[in-house]
């Protein structure tokens, strides 16, 4: 496990499960209220032992969400986009066409029943999933997501966040997850204070913007990768239909 100690390592092998996780891509943009209704319909029913675990890919049409932690003074223009409220954790952050949004309904009874840990393992999915690009995610004490130091020697602090982690746990079972910016809009991010994270030098950024031809098809070829390596073997399977 790359950049990580030996105890921390130990902690993300227990995410580990060899029974397959279900894999499923929404070729459309999917509703936030419609995605919203069926993780927490699908987490129940993991929790009940009806369903398997699930990661889903999909975007969404541009919307900004206010997790459990939104201060109202983070939403800039709140007439600009459709505005939702959010049990996930975390503050405001955005949605919208050419951002990867990874829905992650796993059961941590099976991996280690801790959710610091998992938390740390969805961070490092991200990071060993930019690695298939050779970009260089980094996490930071002090701010949430996964970042990109894009600082010029003799230059002032210049980090811009790629991807947005949050998550929901009710009776150990996951729901929400992370957002991975590919090719978004990314002035879509100034109606808001993304994350509450406002400091100079600090932004945000995508796989595009780095200057890197990736599609979408690309980053939902590394993110599996990146996930078989952390969490275990996935089976691919039909997304949720309306």
């Amino acid at each position: 496990m790359s950049r990580t100690s030996p105890a921390i390592a130990a902690r993300l092998a227990r995410l580990r499960s060899d029974d397959p996780v279900e894999w499923a891509v929404s070729p459309r943009r999917i509703g936030y209220e419609d995605a919203v209704a069926f993780m927490e319909d699908r987490a129940a029913a993991i929790r009940a032992g009806e369903a398997r675990e699930l990661i889903w890919l999909l975007e969404h049409e541009p919307l900004y969400t206010g997790g459990t932690g939104a201060k109202p003074h983070d939403l800039l223009n709140a007439d600009r986009f459709p505005v939702h409220q959010s049990s996930r954790g975390g503050q405001y952050t955005y949605h919208g066409p050419g951002q990867r949004v990874a829905y992650a309904m796993l059961d941590l009874e099976k991996r280690g029943k801790d959710i610091r840990s998992f938390v740390y393992g969805l961070e490092q999915w991200i990071i060993e999933a930019l690695d298939a690009f050779n970009v260089k995610g980094e996490r930071r004490d002090d701010r949430v997501g996964v970042w990109v130091d894009r600082t010029e020697p003799g230059e002032a602090l210049r980090e811009d966040k790629i991807a947005a982690i949050g998550v929901r746990i009710r009776r150990w079972v996951s729901f929400h997850g992370i957002a991975l910016n590919v090719e978004p809009d990314l002035s879509h991010f100034s109606g808001i204070t993304p994350c509450g994270v406002s400091a100079a030098g600090l932004g945000v950024t995508s796989l595009v913007d780095l200057g890197l031809p990736v599609t979408m098809d690309d980053a939902d070829e590394a993110l599996k990768r990146a996930f078989h390596k952390l969490f275990g073997p996935t089976l691919d399977a039909p997304p949720p239909a309306w």
